[in-house]
Order: C-alpha cells, then structure tokens, then sequence
C-alpha cells in the first residue's frame, strides 16, 4: 500500500466519545517488571538521577496478587460488562512456525550494572486535550548511558490492555538496553479510561518520537536512529508506529516540525488484528473476547460502546498495522511465545506474514513454552517472565538494534 493510499485508509474513521466504561475481560497485559525506586521530578523540573545498579525485578504495588482469571489487576479501571475478569485461553493452538526462528529461552537472566546510566523522570513530552474537554501531561521516563557521542533512540511503550499505561514497567529490560548504548524512553499514552481510541494513543507515541527528536541535543540523542519497542498493547503501538510513517491522520500535537518515523521496530505479543486476538483459543473464550463493550473494542468504536470487535470489519481493517505495510517500512523484529494465553500466537505471525510479503526486513521469533510476558502481574505466576528476560532473548533485541540502528 503506497503512502498515499496509507492516508486514504486512515481517514475518516475517527470514533464517537459518548460515555466510559471499562471491560476488563480482556487486559493485555502491564509489563513485565516495574521498579519504584525512580526518582521523580515535576513537569516542570524533570530531574535527573544516576545509578550503577542494576534495577530489581518486583511486582508493581498491588499488580501482583491473585490467580489467573481472578480479576483485572489491582489499580485496573473497573467498568462495564460487570467487570468481567481476565480471560486466560484454556487451549492453544499450535500456529506455523516455519518462517520463524523457535528459541528455548531457558538460560541465565539479564545483568546490569556494567555502565552508568542517567535517568531524566517524568518529562512532560505532550499535552493534549482528553475526550472531556481538560488537558493531559503525558510524560516520559528517559535513560541515557553516560558514554561518549550521541546514542540511538528507542522508544518503549509497555502493555495494560489500552486501559492503562504505567511508564515505570519493565524497568530491568529498559536499563539493560540502556547499557548496551541506548537512550531509552519509556512512556505514558492515553488509554480508553480517558476516552482515547487508537488513534489518539498512536498519536501519543508519535508526539513523544517528534518532542525527542526536538530535544536530541538537550538529552544527547542521535535523531536520526530511533526504533520503537513495545510489549503486549505496546507492541501493537510499536507495529502501528512502525507502518504509519508518513500517514498524516497519526500526526497532532506538538513539535510537528519534527519527524516521527522509526527505523526499527520491535513487537513483543502484540496484537494486530483486534477480533482475531482469541483466534488460537478455546471457542469460550474467543466468544469472551468478542463481547461487546471490551476495552479493546472501546479501543476501536471509542468509549462507552455497545458494538463488538465482530461488528464492524472496516474499522478492524483500519486499527490493524497490517493494512499499512508496505515496502518502504522499517526492519521489524517480532516475538511470541508458543503457549500464550492471552494474545493468539498467530497474531505477530500474521503481520510478520503481510510485512514479508511487502519486501519489509522482517524477523519473527517463537519463544518454546513462553506464556505472555507479563503474566507475572496479572496471574501470580512469578516466573512467567523470565524467559522473556533472559539474555538470549534481550540479546537477540540489542543485536536487532544494532543492526539497523547506526551507532
């Protein structure tokens, strides 16, 4: 699809913002590891911060009690559907792996600590104006290694099922790429709980490529390699980011005389076509999925929805990073795990299919026996992420990187 034809499949489809309410029958996930020991500053005042450690894995407060399929996690926006619990897949499907890469990510865990590392907290990177008239400060978390030269950017969206958008998750994986060269920027977006669907939250992720581009000298970044990484929700962010270079629709706010296309995309579990995420599960819960009214079909049709993610093919086709590919993308790594239960398999190997098929440099890895990498917070499975951070995995994504980020 030429960029042209990119613009003229985006337009015209922006959705109503009558109303709220939250299913949370199917939240995608928080992030892997979330650390509270980043010191903070106001909007006004970022601050920076320095430390040599490297940052422990824990559980969010609150995020990390209860079993699978007991509830959204602690802190989650409760709503409609009355509020239906988490919806973990009882059977998965076992989807083709042959234009992929099946990994046993079994071995040792990430280590830091090898290179100081500055920290610029909450960093007012856009303030747009929510569903209900007010403004927002999103902000961003930035680490930036204390090496020589300018470092290449990437930019992290962690998961929450477009109800939620903690910057603070996954602060260990984000502090090891960090350590490994990168300016690494992890940041809040606007969910469904304030009335945004996803074009305003791509939106967001373009606003905080644009306002770090803007400041590159300030922070020293080298604007002319960023990448986009993301994780569950995030990742779907990360695809969509990826295969909208150049489509006007995503483009608002502020700094717009700034680009915000990426050269590198990494997509962790995310989703892309948002009625099929079930389609490698059990027919309970495909139809769990298809409910109406979930936050992912808010996500689409906007807040306080009645349809389903069934209801409206166009605007699937429309939410769906797929529709945009085209040979002029940028390299694209994708991975999953073969046993996750809450984002169908098949999801990254669709896209990884489509991008293919364009001529897009892309790299698909299956990770064997892998849940979804966030589990550790919303089941109470304590080492469901471990295989996610393990230094096989992270060092396939620092060799991505590096590959098609010049340093």
């Amino acid at each position: 699809m030429a960029k042209e034809e990119k613009k003229k499949a985006a337009g015209g489809r922006k959705p109503s913002r009558a109303g709220m309410g939250l299913a949370a029958s199917v939240v995608l996930g928080l992030a892997l590891t979330a650390c509270s020991s980043d010191s903070g500053s106001t909007a006004a005042d970022a601050s920076a911060s320095k430390s040599t450690e490297c940052p422990a894995s824990q559980a969010s407060a609150g995020a990390a009690g209860g079993q699978a399929g007991s509830g959204a996690p602690s802190g989650a926006p409760s709503g409609a559907a009355g509020g239906a619990s988490l919806s973990f897949a009882k059977t998965v499907k076992a989807s083709d792996t042959s234009t992929s890469t099946v990994i046993d990510p079994t071995g040792v865990q990430i280590q830091c600590g090898t290179v100081e590392v500055a920290t610029h907290s909450d960093v007012v990177y856009s303030t747009p104006t929510t569903a209900d008239g007010k403004k927002a400060e999103l902000k961003l978390d930035l680490q930036v290694p204390e090496t020589d030269g300018k470092k290449p950017l990437v930019v992290y969206m962690t998961g929450g099922g477009f109800a939620m958008a903690d910057k603070t998750g996954n602060l260990n994986q984000r502090t090891y790429v960090a350590e490994q060269g990168y300016a690494v920027a992890s940041i809040e977006y606007r969910t469904v709980t304030s009335g945004a669907t996803y074009t305003e939250t791509l939106q967001d992720v373009k606003s905080a490529i644009r306002y770090l581009r803007a400041h590159a000298d300030e922070y020293g970044i080298d604007p002319a390699n960023v990448a986009v990484w993301g994780q569950s929700a995030g990742g779907y962010l990360a695809a969509m980011a990826g295969t909208t270079n150049g489509v006007e629709e995503f483009e608002a706010g502020e700094n717009l005389d700034q680009s915000s296309d990426v050269q590198a995309v990494v997509d962790e579990f995310g989703p892309g076509d948002l009625s099929k995420t079930a389609s490698d599960f059990d027919a309970a819960t495909q139809k769990t999925y298809l409910a109406a009214g979930t936050s992912s079909a808010q996500f689409v049709f906007g807040a306080g929805t009645k349809k389903s993610l069934d209801d409206d093919p166009s605007a699937i086709e429309a939410a769906d990073p797929s529709t945009y590919a085209d040979s002029s993308d940028p390299a694209f790594m994708l991975l999953h795990g073969s046993a996750d239960r809450l984002v169908s398999p098949s999801q990254t190997l669709t896209l990884h299919n489509t991008l293919r098929a364009k001529g897009v440099d892309s790299t698909r890895y299956v990770l064997k026996g892998a849940d979804h990498g966030d589990l550790s917070f919303m089941g109470g499975d304590s080492s469901a992420g471990l295989k996610w951070s393990s230094e096989q995995v992270m060092g396939d994504i620092v060799t991505f990187l590096g590959k098609h980020l010049a340093g």
